[in-house]
């Protein structure tokens, strides 16, 4: 028997579904419905995308979550020999409850994800916050928490952009969101952003938003698909706390700090660099007469040598100078240099990898989450090396010769 895959022709609907392209354009929401069964309207709606098919799966584990609440607001029964005899009589209660009237089904919400067609019954949103963030106490605590979720935070590129937005929501923070990027998912993406190919050629915005409303359905996103721009920037930063930087562009970079400064927010922004994180931190919140990326890049303002227009104008080359000046020739890891360099020859881009991806994400969220806090935190850069940690004689002297000489050659080549 040959190994070979037979050849075959599609059938007439896979050809006829192909060539009018049904299946890559159907558009499907990016936000879960909500239905309260009690109310016999919304039965009446659920009833009816269930004649329809479009509900494909359920997932009902609404005695688990039940179970769960209980021992978070009974801390005490739990290590007790009769706590599940406890619940028990708990949870006939709640079925009973109302003379008999009502039924587990009719209590909580059930949430209806468009993009999966699953239907998903959980708590309402107080006690399902309160069992999301049980494992939290005491690391984040009550008041911490309260404050970390009902703050806005806005975030504007989302290849580690994502990471970040995950990592706050994945710890109970930020129920208001709002997402900046005009990019389409692609497959070298997915080497560095928590998604499937089922994604590919959806707007990152929507990709995301999907994604945390999984996570905290109760979640408000906010989308921003043509990315962030000077006509939209107002509307983007109107009502947030914080904002989160993982553009590429840097006039766009420029434009956000004019707006934090004028709002007196705080900007975050992480870069990968090979394996690694670097976190930069401007508390225009503190101070709004801050220097535009602590004076790094160079002056900014009336007579500056920064400007909008100058980083509008700024070729291939003038564009990886400001970089190089911003995160530093000698934070350059030896093998991002080398890959920069063979930019258009032998890569079609930088390199950035997922576990880098995912450090900047809980970095960021860590510093989101102490900033909106009012916590002790560095306030100007922080280098989070797992090379330095991880790698015998890192620190050796010969080893910082080596590194110091490799960042020499890269400065001579940008002529810093």
């Amino acid at each position: 028997m040959s190994n070979q895959t037979q050849q075959t022709k599609p059938t007439k609907q896979i050809k006829q579904l192909l060539d009018q392209s049904i299946i890559k354009s159907k558009t499907v929401a990016s936000k879960p419905v909500f239905f309260n069964l009690a109310n016999a309207a919304d039965q009446s709606r659920l009833d009816q995308l269930f004649s329809s098919g479009t509900i494909q799966h359920v997932v009902d584990d609404y005695e688990e979550e039940q179970l769960e609440l209980f021992g978070v607001k009974n801390p005490t029964l739990v290590y007790t020999p009769d706590f599940k005899a406890k619940f028990a009589a708990y949870y006939k209660d709640l079925e009973t409850k109302d003379n008999g009237s009502r039924t587990l089904w009719l209590h909580g919400n059930w949430v209806f994800f468009p993009w999966s067609s699953k239907l998903v019954h959980i708590l309402p949103e107080d006690d399902f916050q309160l069992v999301r963030t049980a494992r939290n106490k005491n690391l984040i605590n009550a008041a911490e928490q309260d404050k970390f979720y009902n703050s806005t935070v806005g975030i504007a590129g989302l290849s580690v952009g994502s990471s970040v937005a995950y990592a706050i929501v994945l710890q109970g923070g930020a129920k208001h969101l709002k997402l900046a990027d005009m990019d389409r998912l692609a497959l070298s993406n997915t080497n560095r952003i928590l998604s499937g190919v089922d994604n590919l050629g959806v707007l990152k915005v929507e990709m995301a938003a999907r994604r945390i409303y999984e996570m905290n359905p109760y979640a408000e996103v906010e989308l921003f698909p043509e990315g962030l721009q000077p006509a939209n920037i107002d509307r983007f930063f109107d009502g947030l706390d914080i904002v989160i930087d993982e553009i590429d562009n840097l006039a766009v970079k420029y434009l956000i700090r004019v707006e934090a400064k004028k709002r007196k927010l705080a900007v975050v922004m992480a870069a990968d660099n090979g394996d690694n994180a670097v976190v930069d931190i401007d508390r225009f919140d503190l101070d709004p007469n801050l220097p535009f990326f602590h004076g790094r890049m160079g002056t900014t303002g009336p007579g500056g040598e920064i400007s909008y227009d100058m980083l509008t104008k700024l070729d291939k080359f003038g564009i990886g100078k400001m970089i190089t000046k911003h995160v530093g020739a000698e934070n350059v890891t030896q093998r991002m240099q080398e890959s920069l360099m063979e930019m258009g020859k032998t890569i079609v881009s930088w390199p950035q990898l997922g576990g880098a991806a995912m450090i900047n994400g809980a970095a960021v969220a860590y510093c989101v989450r102490k900033i909106l806090n009012g916590q002790p935190l560095e306030s100007n850069r922080a280098l989070i090396f797992l090379d330095e940690k991880l790698i015998p004689d890192y620190n050796s002297p010969a080893e910082q010769k080596r590194r110091a000489d490799v960042a020499a050659g890269f400065r001579k080549i940008f002529g810093l």
